[in-house]
C-alpha cells in the first residue's frame, strides 16, 4: 500500500522540479489531503486463498520450523 501511495504522490505533484525543501513538503502535503478527502482506496485483488498458493512452498518452511521436537 505504501508503494501504491508513493507513486501516486509521485505522478500528482513530483512531476516538476521543486527548488526548496519547504515547498516540496507544501507540495506533497496537499497531495496527501487531496487523497485523504477523496478517500482514496485499494481494492485488494490477492486473496488469502490466492496467497496461500503462490507462497505455499514458504508457509511450509515455516511450519516445518515451528513444530515441537
Amino acid at each position: 500500500m505504501v508503494e501504491l501511495e508513493l507513486s501516486a504522490i509521485a505522478r500528482q505533484c513530483l512531476h516538476q522540479r521543486i527548488p526548496t525543501l519547504e515547498q516540496l513538503s507544501a507540495h506533497v502535503a496537499a497531495c496527501v489531503t487531496e487523497r485523504n478527502a477523496a478517500r482514496a482506496t485499494v481494492k485488494w485483488q490477492f486473496t488469502l486463498e490466492k496467497a496461500r498458493v503462490k507462497l505455499g512452498r514458504h508457509y511450509q518452511k515455516i511450519r516445518a520450523t515451528n513444530l515441537p521436537d
